[in-house]
């Protein structure tokens, strides 16, 4: 498999956030400021990329070869918790700050449904390492980019004359419509 055709796909055609639409909670909940959005795409990143390495090694030298592959949803469960605690000790350690602005964002990097979509993504399509690393990293960097314009936008609306009716969650889900779309414009690239 082509690895820059892997790396294209995963970050903008098959885009995890905006065209499989994995990881709408903390997309929606930590997108209102550009710099708590930047705190959780670098978190996001971080424990994406680590999770799909544990997650594979685990699969390919655990559960595959003993004919354990109906316990890997629980057991990538299991490695996302661990790494996600991992993080959350590290930030509090080494940045009180970003610690503090993501809150309870945080342990919603436990059960983001982004961050297992990619590790089962990858025990899926049978990856070899190489390709596991592109696809999970592009995969990770994707989901940072949207969430990033994202909390770009928003933060423009928050300045924008909007009506009432379309205020706050309303007007977010509207361009989130708008950017998946915007997304899909890649799809003539490669498919």
């Amino acid at each position: 498999m082509d690895l820059f055709y892997l790396a294209i796909s995963a970050t903008f055609v098959n885009n995890i956030l905006l065209a499989q639409y994995l990881g709408n909670c903390p997309f929606l909940g930590v997108s209102k400021r550009i710099e708590t959005a930047a705190g959780m795409a670098a978190a996001i990143i971080f424990v994406t990329i680590l999770s799909a390495v544990f997650t594979w090694a685990v699969l390919v030298y655990m559960l595959r070869p003993y004919g354990l592959e109906f316990l890997q949803t629980l057991t990538f469960i299991l490695i996302i918790a661990s790494l996600v605690q991992f993080v959350e000790i590290i930030l509090k350690k080494k940045s009180k700050v970003l610690y503090d602005a993501l809150g309870v964002y945080l342990a919603l990097i436990t059960t983001n449904c982004a961050v297992l979509g990619v590790v089962l993504l990858v025990a899926r399509k049978e990856l070899a390492f190489i390709e596991m690393l592109v696809f999970s990293s592009t995969s990770a960097v994707g989901y940072a980019l949207a969430l990033l314009l994202f909390a770009g936008h928003r933060e423009r609306l928050q300045i924008s004359a909007i009506p009432r009716s379309m205020q706050g969650t309303a007007i977010a889900l509207v361009t989130a419509g708008i950017m998946s779309l915007a997304f899909i414009g890649f799809r003539g690239m490669a498919n």
